[in-house]
């Protein structure tokens, strides 16, 4: 039995999924890596067989939904839910094991940092690390570490489709330690260069704010999917 459990969420990601799975590849001896596809209508599914992922299928595109299938499958004693546009450079194994092989409470994750050498990405990085260091509250894309016991002891991620990620930090915070890894996760700087840098910001934090603030997260989902 694996000691860790690496679970990928996807949908049409051949392009990024290769570079993330290179990186995984070291840990084969020591970890799995699951992958949950939902309906990739490009080569995701045979990527990730190539490179000795287990595969599973969800009938839904919807993250909650697919990183709970991927826990429910894991047979590792510990989770890490990572998005299949990210990097991780080596040396990561080593510093996951020191962390789990001394404290089963805590619940980690990454430090914040985009793939793209553009300087305004550095300010960005900044801020997410000190939001997640201080408030702790780290969005998906810096991936989550977690011993099984503990994630379905809080239910796991709920079956939504947007939000996922926070609303499974907002029920652990109050139960747990939640501790920021020094190594980093290289996410990628796609969505950002899609639009404005700082209007997206103002987006993912006006997005946030409505959900806090109890709008549903059906009508959350339409908007952010319509623009």
């Amino acid at each position: 039995m694996p000691k860790i459990s690496i679970i990928i969420p996807t949908y049409n990601e051949s392009q990024h999924l290769p570079l993330l799975l290179s990186d995984l590849s070291i840990s084969n001896d020591e970890a799995e890596v699951i992958i949950v596809d939902c309906n990739s209508e490009d080569k995701t599914r045979e990527i990730g067989k190539l490179y000795g992922s287990r595969i599973y299928k969800s009938k839904k595109k919807n993250r909650g939904l697919q990183l709970n299938i991927g826990a429910k499958k894991a047979t590792g004693q510990w989770l890490i839910f990572i998005h299949a546009d990210s990097r991780i450079r080596q040396g990561w194994l080593k510093k996951v094991k020191s962390v789990i092989g001394y404290d089963e409470n805590s619940v980690c994750f990454f430090k914040f940092k985009i793939n793209n050498k553009e300087i305004i990405y550095r300010f960005l990085e900044i801020l997410v690390n000190l939001r997640s260091y201080f408030f702790k509250d780290p969005y998906g894309d810096q991936g989550l570490l977690i011993h099984r016991e503990t994630y379905f002891k809080n239910n796991g991620y709920r079956k939504i489709p947007l939000m996922e990620d926070l609303d499974f930090i907002k029920r652990l915070k109050n139960k747990v330690s939640l501790k920021m890894l020094t190594i980093p996760i290289y996410t990628s700087s796609r969505k950002w260069e899609k639009t404005n840098i700082i209007f997206q910001a103002f987006k993912n934090w006006s997005y946030r704010n409505r959900w806090l603030k109890g709008e549903s997260i059906k009508s959350l989902h339409n908007d952010y999917y319509k623009n």
